[in-house]
């Protein structure tokens, strides 16, 4: 029997990993699922995690568990993403290899890279160059906990990974009209502007930003597979001091292209206009996925068919003429 603490199952990642292992359970693998809402277990909260794990004493454990947001949400609250973002890692790593987990999944972001990083970003881009303005409190939060994952590696012999995500979207998604990220962001704005009669819509900044999208089943498929890759196979692929690895699709998208599909899917049939004015962020951010690939892992799901089921699962989410998550 192998017990596993999935932190942030609720989040759109770690609820897209909680349905995969449930998966397994279901399948005949000898498993057993911890999980803990905010409510009953603040992760920010030193002594409330050490307990929980002194108590628990999980065999693994995936940190899904984030304070995330689009560029709106970074710029406006950056104390708040990079002390929630850095206790987090902090308090589940510690206390995890108090309690004798040898074994661990951190989640990241493509936001660790440099902002003009070479293009697709390699995991050897880290700490390469200066960061995204608009999200470095959260970038920073991101690579301290590689770093962590890979201290404890080093100085305790324990088997700590790191896998760092591109954009994801799907089930689960936030849809808030201010601190979503991009693609739900598109998908509620087009969806209300259809829904309005709008004769046109306006998108942040220049439409010219190129950007990568990962279903997030994709991604929970991706961490599983990371996280039961043989220690032989895992070492081959990475450095004790550059031991995280990518996840994306290989393949970017413009912002207005993305704006143009999203207006597809929902039937939008109006302009669609920009708004320089508002930050681009990075001018391009595609992931190099070769060493996943190496390992034997690729996306399976395809942008369109993407973004029909998440808009499919939106819809689902609507009480009495609209309601976002």
């Amino acid at each position: 029997m192998v017990k596993i603490y999935i932190a942030g199952h609720r989040g759109m990642v770690g609820g897209a990993i909680l349905r995969k292992l449930e998966k397994r359970q279901a399948g005949g693998e000898d498993l057993t699922l911890v999980t803990r809402t905010s409510t009953e277990l603040d992760l920010t909260d030193q002594a409330a995690v050490r307990s929980f794990m002194q108590s628990e004493r999980p065999d693994q454990v995936i940190l899904a568990a984030a304070k995330v947001g689009g560029i709106l949400a970074n710029n406006s609250y950056p104390a708040q993403f990079i002390y929630e973002n850095l206790m987090i890692e902090c308090n589940v790593v510690h206390a995890a290899f108090e309690a004798g987990v040898t074994k661990l999944l951190q989640l990241g972001s493509s936001c660790i890279y440099p902002k003009m990083a070479p293009q697709p970003m390699a995991e050897s881009a880290l700490l390469t160059d200066t960061l995204e303005a608009t999200n470095e409190p959260y970038a920073i939060a991101k690579i301290a906990g590689i770093k962590l994952c890979e201290s404890y590696n080093r100085q305790y012999g324990v088997d700590y990974r790191s896998v760092m995500p591109t954009n994801l979207y799907g089930p689960g998604d936030n849809f808030h009209p201010e601190n979503s990220h991009v693609l739900p962001a598109l998908i509620r704005r087009f969806h209300e502007a259809v829904r309005d009669g709008a004769a046109e819509i306006t998108i942040w900044g220049s439409g010219t930003p190129r950007r990568e999208f990962l279903h997030v089943d994709d991604m929970a498929e991706a961490s599983l597979f990371v996280m039961d890759l043989e220690m032989e196979d895992y070492r081959r692929e990475t450095e004790p001091m550059l031991s995280h690895i990518n996840v994306g699709c290989g393949v970017d998208v413009s912002i207005m292209e993305l704006a143009c599909l999203v207006a597809k899917v929902t039937e939008f049939h109006g302009l669609i206009l920009t708004d320089p004015s508002k930050p681009d962020g990075a001018p391009r951010k595609l992931l190099d996925v070769s060493r996943l690939a190496r390992l034997g892992w690729t996306a399976t799901i395809g942008l369109e068919e993407g973004i029909r089921s998440t808009y499919k699962w939106y819809l689902s989410q609507r009480v009495d003429g609209f309601r976002s998550k």
